[in-house]
């Protein structure tokens, strides 16, 4: 089958398009014809490497995926070849103490399809039948796949984590990544008001139709100072950040008394000097988050599915321009999802 593989970590130039083998379901797994396939960050981490990883080589990343039911392994029921679906990209690989209580993204077992297992960057995939979920018949597959990690990333992080509050205040930092893209959207359904930093104009304009109160465009204006000024010097409940180095010392002068700042990733960079005496003087709480739980998946879809939230998809190019996908994304040229076919 074709994919988009590297044989060993670095940049840009190690991506190939070609002829990889093909995979074979397990006992309690499915094979999946994949039709879509969305590009994330995490794509780009994986790709670099990081001191641990091990990989089987040659590697595809791709953690979201909407596609039709080839085969399934003995032990699978509930599913039939043809069937439409996607997929929570998040596995586990073990039972313990966190999977016990619905916490399965803390779980050490707990991979995702892309990272430490091959993902969906391909003709085809295997997934856990349990991780499946089914399409809604007047839905397209690009659509489908856009959201999944994101959406799943943004619900645990601003409902889960920082335990949003209708009333309370949102300043999401950055607009055109998918993560911010359907945080956005998920605390206007909360019923927040949402600020949000843009880094142009047409940025801005995305942000604001996506229902963001309020867009500050960094490249005029000290968005920091700003906020401070448009909330009356108090700040706003919850800061999302997944910058990281460049602006979470910002993002904790942002955060009002009591607030929150939750980091789901670090894109600039992951060492940064903070200033402590921002987090007790104003007893504010950095909050880690990744990914979600099963049960948070099958939240976000259910929302997904009911046109509550949408997914936002910048654009849709064949798999085998997934290199191209990949630069455009860490140029951040793209907003919301870039979506492979193969």
């Amino acid at each position: 089958m074709k994919a988009l593989f590297f044989r060993q970590h670095g940049e840009l130039d190690v991506v190939q398009y070609g002829d990889v083998p093909n995979p074979q379901a397990g006992p309690d797994e499915v094979l999946v014809r994949v039709r879509a396939c969305a590009v994330n960050y995490l794509d780009i981490w994986v790709r670099r490497g990081w001191p641990g990883l091990k990989l089987e080589m040659p590697h595809w990343c791709g953690a979201d995926m909407a596609g039709e039911i080839v085969a399934r392994g003995a032990d699978v029921t509930g599913w039939e070849p043809g069937q439409r679906v996607v997929a929570d990209p998040g596995v586990n690989l073990a039972q313990d103490e966190f999977t016990r209580r619905g916490e399965d993204s803390l779980s050490p077992g707990y991979h995702i399809l892309g990272e430490h297992r091959r993902g969906a960057a391909a003709e085809y995939i295997v997934v856990p039948a349990q991780n499946l979920a089914e399409m809604p018949v007047d839905w397209e597959f690009p659509e489908a796949a856009a959201p999944l990690l994101v959406s799943l990333t943004a619900w645990r992080m601003l409902i889960v984590r920082a335990g949003l509050r209708a009333g309370e205040s949102v300043l999401v930092v950055g607009s055109g990544g998918g993560v911010n893209s359907m945080a956005i959207q998920i605390a206007k359904l909360a019923g927040a008001t949402v600020y949000v930093v843009a880094s142009n104009e047409e940025k801005a304009k995305r942000a604001r139709e996506l229902g963001a109160d309020v867009v500050l465009d960094r490249s005029r204006i000290d968005w920091g100072r700003e906020i401070y000024r448009l909330t009356g010097q108090r700040g706003v409940d919850v800061v999302v950040d997944n910058v990281g180095q460049a602006t979470i010392g910002t993002s904790m002068q942002a955060a009002a008394r009591g607030g929150r700042v939750a980091i789901v990733g670090n894109t600039s960079g992951a060492q940064a000097e903070i200033g402590i005496h921002f987090i007790f003087g104003k007893q504010i709480s950095l909050i880690g988050s990744t990914m979600g739980s099963h049960q948070d998946f099958r939240d976000v879809t259910a929302l997904l599915w009911a046109g509550k939230l949408k997914p936002v998809i910048d654009r849709v190019l064949p798999l085998s321009e997934g290199r191209k996908a990949y630069e455009i994304m860490e140029k951040g040229q793209q907003f919301g999802k870039i979506v492979l076919r193969p």
